[in-house]
């Protein structure tokens, strides 16, 4: 067996069944097994749209992303989604060539050489290690996925000098049956924080990405407590329906308030990053002074939201642990009246470009309700940030928060269908954005992905111009100009229509009740019928 063989071997050991990335000369011995596996390849357009692709699929299937990369500048491809992966905590395992070992730190130009590129990448990974001897390669492969699902989450990376791929090793290692790992959860810290449960009279629950898994114990915990949950972006779907639930964010005054009226907040999977809490950048986010934390991560108890208590975990099983400390739900606080206010209030703050926006969302959830919403940086996904209701957790996420990559929704759109399989997935992209990555529809093509890009064209960047002008700047590159993209679908044999909702352009008409939906409830029926990819480009007003 050659280093390459055991490579798959053991990506297979790991459940791993698929794989995203584009074959190169430095990676071609690594490929030498994939034929007789069971990994499916998935074959992007360039580096970069193979990393979202990993982030999508791991955000939808709760399994790591996996990339295969060439040497050089097949990596360097992929820095922006692997830093997008470490802000929003998904786990993605990178696996590259690097250039023979005699040639390391030499840099006298071959082909696809780095100064160095492991010292690179660990900027910005969990770790990144090489392989030096053929027979460590299990050992890497097991601390990598190790290091995935332990603490928080995060892109690993492994590199594999091109002297190495064709090198014997022995037969692939007896796998010894993994021993459940000890939680290591304070219970000393459950009990203190049940205390603090116990004598709160207004109690409030933030859930974050990192809550996305524990719902039902989530619930739990709110009806125990009678406590409104917030959601922030990658939490959004947490409860939905629920009385308790306020799928807002945290950035929104009325949010705000409610989180001042509480005297008791109990934080969930999530960071308390600015772009979540302070998206206006105004300086108006005060951490709770009572506050509960469950986080994988250790070092968030000393991060910018100091606790009160402080529980390193798993969501689920630390906030079950909570549960099983507390009395059974009981008389009514009126938790669910404090949500509905909340609620009432963010929405109500909202502009009227924004709640038409949100009408858009929810005629897309409404007509096509198992659909898991992918966004871009695009003013619709920025809109559903603020205030939207997903049907089920894992069902809306997006780059615009966190490290707010431009060009991830299409790529992670087709890694989350390929998780997904038969379920449709909607991609949320502007005009601009859209520009960053249309390789994605020869993608979404090859794999027959159910994926419906529905392109919010308002011919530019109008976030960025709407800023600009809001700060008394001259709009100065915000127009790109745009390609016929129901063309482009054509050209990649996929079905397409333009369609408007209003009868004008005028930015006055994008305002609650003034849009027509029904051409896009007909659209996103016609093409879920269809099956396979479509795409559906709106003429923003």
């Amino acid at each position: 067996m050659t280093v390459g063989l055991m490579l798959v071997r053991l990506l297979e050991r790991y459940g791993v069944d698929t794989v995203f990335g584009i074959p190169g000369v430095h990676t071609a011995e690594l490929y030498r097994g994939l034929a007789g596996s069971r990994i499916h390849h998935v074959t992007p357009r360039d580096e970069q749209d193979a990393g979202f692709m990993a982030d999508g699929y791991a955000r939808a299937s709760g399994k790591p992303g996996i990339c295969l990369l060439i040497t050089g500048p097949g990596l360097t491809n992929a820095i922006t989604p692997m830093a997008q992966a470490r802000a929003d905590s998904i786990p993605m395992l990178v696996i590259s060539g690097v250039n023979a070992r005699v040639t390391l730190g030499r840099y006298e130009g071959h082909l696809h050489e780095l100064p160095d590129q492991a010292a690179m990448i660990r900027t910005l990974a969990l770790s990144s290690e090489r392989l030096e001897r053929p027979e460590d390669l299990p050992s890497l492969i097991d601390r990598a996925f190790a290091m995935m699902a332990k603490g928080r989450p995060g892109p690993v990376h492994i590199e594999i000098p091109t002297d190495l791929m064709e090198a014997e090793v022995a037969a692939l290692p007896f796998a010894a049956a993994p021993e459940k790992p000890d939680s290591g959860i304070d219970h000393g810290a459950v009990e203190r924080a049940a205390r603090t449960c116990a004598a709160a009279a207004r109690p409030l629950i933030l859930a974050g990405g990192g809550a996305v898994w524990a719902e039902a114990e989530i619930r739990d915990l709110a009806e125990r407590l009678d406590a409104p949950v917030v959601t922030t972006t990658n939490g959004r779907g947490l409860l939905a329906g629920h009385p308790l639930e306020v799928p807002a964010s945290p950035s929104l005054a009325a949010i705000r308030e409610l989180m001042r009226d509480s005297d008791l907040v109990i934080a969930i999977g999530t960071q308390f990053g600015p772009t979540d809490y302070d998206a206006y950048v105004d300086g108006g986010f005060i951490p709770p002074g009572n506050l509960i934390r469950i986080d994988r991560d250790g070092t968030a108890e000393s991060g910018n939201a100091p606790a009160t208590v402080f529980i390193k975990g798993d969501a689920a099983e630390a906030t079950g642990l909570l549960c099983s400390h507390l009395p059974p739900a009981g008389v009514s606080k009126a938790g669910a009246t404090r949500a509905t206010d909340a609620r009432d209030a963010a929405r109500a703050s909202l502009s009227p470009k924004m709640k038409a926006m949100i009408e858009v969302l929810s005629s897309i959830r409404d007509t096509l309700p198992d659909a898991t919403m992918v966004g871009d940086s695009t003013q619709l996904a920025y809109a559903g940030n603020l205030y939207w209701e997903a049907s089920n957790p894992r069902r809306w996420f997006n780059a615009a928060t966190g490290y707010g990559a431009l060009g991830y929704g299409p790529p992670a759109a087709v890694g989350a269908s390929v998780a997904l399989g038969d379920a449709p997935v909607i991609c949320l992209v502007g005009d601009g954005g859209f520009q960053f990555c249309l390789g994605a529809l020869g993608a979404a093509r090859d794999e027959n992905t159910p994926v419906i890009f529905v392109v919010w064209n308002n011919h530019g960047y109008q976030e960025i111009e709407d800023y600009m002008l809001s700060r008394d700047i001259t709009p100065i590159g915000v127009r790109p100009s745009a390609p016929d993209f129901t063309m482009i679908a054509a050209a990649y044999d996929i079905p397409a229509e333009r369609i408007r909702l209003c009868e004008t352009d005028h930015q006055d008409a994008l305002a609650p009740g003034q849009l027509d939906l029904t051409p896009l409830d007909h659209a996103l029926q016609a093409a879920r019928k269809r099956g396979g990819p479509a795409l559906i480009e709106i003429i923003a007003p």
